[in-house]
């Protein structure tokens, strides 16, 4: 159920008919391309969004556990959504519940919740659903997050679009399972700096060849990216390749090396680098399963000032996890031609911390630099909806610009289009710029990725 119904300005709502119109680009999700529709409600309502709501507002954590039966979980749920009523998220959901089930209430309660089940079972579906689900919502691409050992197959790489993600390469090399699962991987005997550059080239080259179009990495906000100096690196990535205890300055190290290898690689294939800042994990332990998270507001994007300057050619598509820090991402954006703002990300995701974002792009930023949206979505149905959501800011913003500004409608909905989909086209196009041998010098024929 695609509605204007929330847009009072004819103006916007013009707009906004016709983005709802428009193929969905999704620059970012954590769609199981396996599976990547919902199968029943339990994993809709199991997204991270409404258990931590629910827990925040009273329920007891142990109502939605791992083992917990589906169905249970859902009738403990929804004794629990009133509460949250008043969200956006709870709005995400009634809106998927319409669209995508059919549900004729404009609210999810346990009187209700039993008809839900039902109309979202789509267990014997299977692919049928998940191409329906495509279908409903225009969806064009959707890029994902993989694990540096994940094979890549039994998917269409060109609809569901590869993305290395390497929180594990950078920040839990020294957790001996993630050294095991390199050289699994890559059939490299990884034991110290050279051959640690030779298994991260395999990786990267394993996935460029799969159709993936960028690399991305979750940083804490006390990361500093710095250029690896060899002569300082080598004896902790030596020591963190062999199980050894490292001190506080050598984890330190280890982080910082692996990561300006993953840029240098970034630059040789020509991968944008998208960079989240800001989570700090586990705050709150005993929350949720994924609300446990969140972030301190003393990061700054000047920690990341020698990375932008050295890489001048890679692109950075930056989300920045606190709200606040929009005006440093845009001050960031307007000087740097390799930095990009990106989408509204987690606690971000709101709709008035993205309206401030947006007129604040939209007023100092080039128009050709803008990814307006991503997704964040565990499962196909949350695309549409949040993308909807979305479009409305938008549209009400280019609305706004046309009275202030003098635009025409023509030129609003160009800028629309740049926003929501040509830039991220455009972006996440790879260019080959070579390949800087020189940097992984050693016998490259014996690395082979397996894909475990």
């Amino acid at each position: 159920m695609i509605t204007n119904r929330k847009l009072s300005d004819p103006r916007a709502r013009e707009l906004f008919d016709e983005m709802a119109n428009w193929p969905i680009f999704d620059p970012h999700s954590h769609i199981d391309p396996h599976r990547p529709a919902a199968r029943g409600i339990d994993e809709i309502l199991g997204y991270h969004y409404y258990t931590e709501l629910a827990h925040s507002a009273g329920m007891p954590a142990e109502l939605v556990g791992a083992s917990v039966d589906p169905d249970v979980r859902v009738h403990h749920l929804s004794r629990y959504l009133a509460r949250l009523d008043n969200t956006e998220q709870y709005a995400w959901l009634v809106e998927l519940a319409q669209t995508f089930h059919g549900f004729s209430h404009d609210q999810i309660t346990p009187a209700t919740i039993d008809e839900l089940i039902l109309a979202a079972d789509h267990g014997h579906d299977g692919s049928a659903w998940d191409q329906s689900v495509w279908d409903r919502s225009k969806l064009e691409a959707v890029f994902l997050t993989n694990d540096f050992d994940d094979p890549l197959t039994g998917w269409d790489t060109s609809r569901y679009i590869p993305c290395l993600r390497t929180d594990d390469l950078v920040l839990k090399l020294h957790e001996p399972t993630t050294v095991e699962r390199l050289k699994k991987a890559t059939n490299v005997d990884v034991c110290d700096l050279a051959s640690l550059r030779i298994a991260l080239g395999s990786i990267v080259e394993y996935f460029v060849s799969h159709g993936a179009r960028a690399c991305a990495v979750s940083l804490p906000p006390d990361f500093v990216p710095r250029a690896a100096a060899t002569k300082r690196a080598v004896t902790p990535i030596r020591r963190v390749l062999h199980g050894l205890d490292l001190r506080p300055d050598e984890l330190v190290e280890v982080r910082q090396t692996v990561f300006w290898m993953l840029a240098e690689l970034c630059d040789d294939h020509g991968l944008p680098f998208d960079l989240m800042i800001g989570p700090i994990r586990n705050v709150y332990p005993a929350g949720v399963a994924g609300g446990r998270d969140l972030f301190d507001r003393r990061v700054s994007l000047y920690d990341y000032r020698e990375l932008f300057n050295h890489f001048s050619n890679v692109v950075f598509p930056v989300s920045t996890l606190s709200p606040d820090a929009s005006a440093e991402l845009v001050a960031y954006s307007w000087i740097f031609p390799n930095v990009i703002p990106m989408g509204h990300w987690w606690y971000s995701n709101v709709p008035s911390y993205i309206a401030a974002d947006l007129t604040a792009r939209l007023q100092a930023v080039p128009k050709t630099k803008l990814l307006g949206y991503y997704s964040d979505a565990y499962k196909l149905e949350f695309i549409l909806p949040k993308f909807n959501m979305y479009r409305r800011i938008l549209a009400r913003t280019l609305a706004t610009a046309m009275e202030e500004r003098g635009w025409t409608m023509d030129r609003a909905m160009d800028v629309a289009k740049r926003v929501l989909r040509e830039n991220a086209v455009s972006c996440f196009s790879r260019q080959s710029r070579g390949s800087r041998t020189s940097r992984y010098e050693g016998n490259e024929k014996d690395a082979a990725f397996s894909g475990i």
